[in-house]
């Protein structure tokens, strides 16, 4: 007669003998023994998994089964073998087949549920078509998640470059805080999920460091239509907006000297206008003319004289605020307009351009003709503005002050 202690070390042979990966769950779903292979196959030694839930070793969206599946293996009704998804203790998900056999006692009582799994290979998870749609979804250049009721990622597939770090691997069983790093509900990639929740679906851009996202998120529902979770898909399109940012600023800038173009201009000085009439505050207008520019060209060639040009629109944006606007109004000509700035802070900026100039060592040297406007003293309207820099501008030209000289 055998004593009692008997089948437990025959259990315990055969779980360091089988080279599938075997293990035993108790009816409260807890793992009660692992066998080697089941070491080699899962990544965690015994010491890792015995005590703790079998739900550690399934996705998410399997977890939430794993209640149904040990309530109906203690009335008999055990899921037929198959398949099931599994995680490693690296992250990665594998397809196992399974196999499971329930132990009862001599009442008939569930004492533990014995489960043999092995890997899937390609052939054994489905047909070509299965195979073919699996292989895309793993490669797409794009990232693809789901998250449940409680917006814990539930899977993911894609490439997911964007979301490097963490790999997308180490994602499932995180939330989507962790996968758009916000820690407020309110922030936009967290308040689309709740949405999404609700049933509304929604596509926003999303930008973290140098990347750059296009999400379209929706609810995921289950086949009875119930909203389960949240589904989304994410494009990178860094390259995109790079294009779209260069496409723009050779719209809006001056090629030669990087500053504002005209257009630019012209649409910020009425906007200020209208914002000054508005609030009541003071802006000043800087009218600019490189003085010589025809001798310079005529002299030392017109590589000189773009030389020049981009001389002095160095200096303007050195010595403005990153808030004022410098342009570049058409041929020698350049604007400056100085947010709420008084006169004085006007002629101030003037006379550092005009000192800066005059100061740099590079040849040839180099003046500037600068006049200045005041709104709302000197006018309420761009014209009236203009005209009055520019009335200025020609009376300091003509006074003889400004000068610019060729090196022999």
């Amino acid at each position: 007669m055998l004593d009692i202690a008997q089948p437990q070390r025959v259990l315990a042979a055969l779980l360091e003998s089988s080279e599938d990966a075997t293990l035993s769950v108790s009816p409260s779903g807890t793992i009660l023994s692992w066998s080697l292979g089941a070491e080699c196959l899962y990544g965690y030694a015994e010491n890792e998994v015995l005590g703790h839930s079998m739900s550690m070793l399934m996705p998410i969206y399997e977890a939430s089964g794993l209640d149904a599946l040990l309530k109906n293996s203690s009335s008999g009704d055990l899921p037929p073998n198959g398949r099931a998804e599994r995680m490693r203790k690296d992250g990665k998900k594998i397809t196992v087949s399974v196999r499971r056999k329930v132990v009862r006692d001599d009442r008939g009582d569930m004492i533990l549920i014995l489960e043999n799994s092995r890997e899937m290979d390609l052939q054994e998870c489905g047909g070509p078509a299965e195979q073919l749609m699996r292989m895309i979804m793993e490669q797409t250049p794009v990232l693809v998640w789901s998250t449940d009721e409680s917006l814990k990622i539930t899977s993911h597939w894609g490439t997911g470059a964007l979301f490097s770090d963490p790999h997308p691997c180490d994602l499932v069983g995180r939330t989507v805080f962790d996968l758009f790093r916000g820690n407020e509900a309110s922030a936009m990639p967290i308040a689309q999920h709740h949405k999404a929740l609700r049933g509304l679906a929604s596509r926003f851009e999303y930008g973290r460091g140098n990347k750059a996202l296009d999400i379209q998120l929706g609810p995921l529902r289950s086949c009875d239509g119930e909203i389960i979770g949240c589904v989304g898909v994410g494009l990178d399109i860094t390259e995109r907006k790079k294009l779209e940012e260069d496409i723009r600023f050779q719209a809006t800038h001056d090629h030669l000297t990087g500053l504002a173009n005209y257009g630019v201009f012209a649409d910020t000085l009425d906007r200020e206008i209208r914002r000054a009439s508005r609030t009541h505050r003071p802006f000043a207008l800087l009218f600019l003319d490189l003085d010589g520019l025809k001798t310079i060209n005529d002299c030392l060639g017109h590589l000189a004289g773009n030389r020049a040009l981009k001389r002095l629109g160095r200096l303007m944006t050195k010595h403005c605020r990153a808030t004022d606007l410098a342009a570049r109004y058409g041929g020698d000509e350049f604007a400056l307009i100085l947010f709420e700035a008084d006169p004085g802070m006007a002629g101030h900026v003037a006379q550092r351009i005009e000192s800066c100039l005059a100061k740099d060592p590079e040849p040839p040297i180099l003046s500037v003709s600068i006049g200045t406007a005041n709104f709302p003293s000197d006018g309420r309207t761009a014209q009236e503005l203009l005209e009055s820099a520019d009335r200025r501008l020609y009376q300091r030209k003509q006074s003889g002050r400004s000068r610019t000289t060729i090196a022999k």
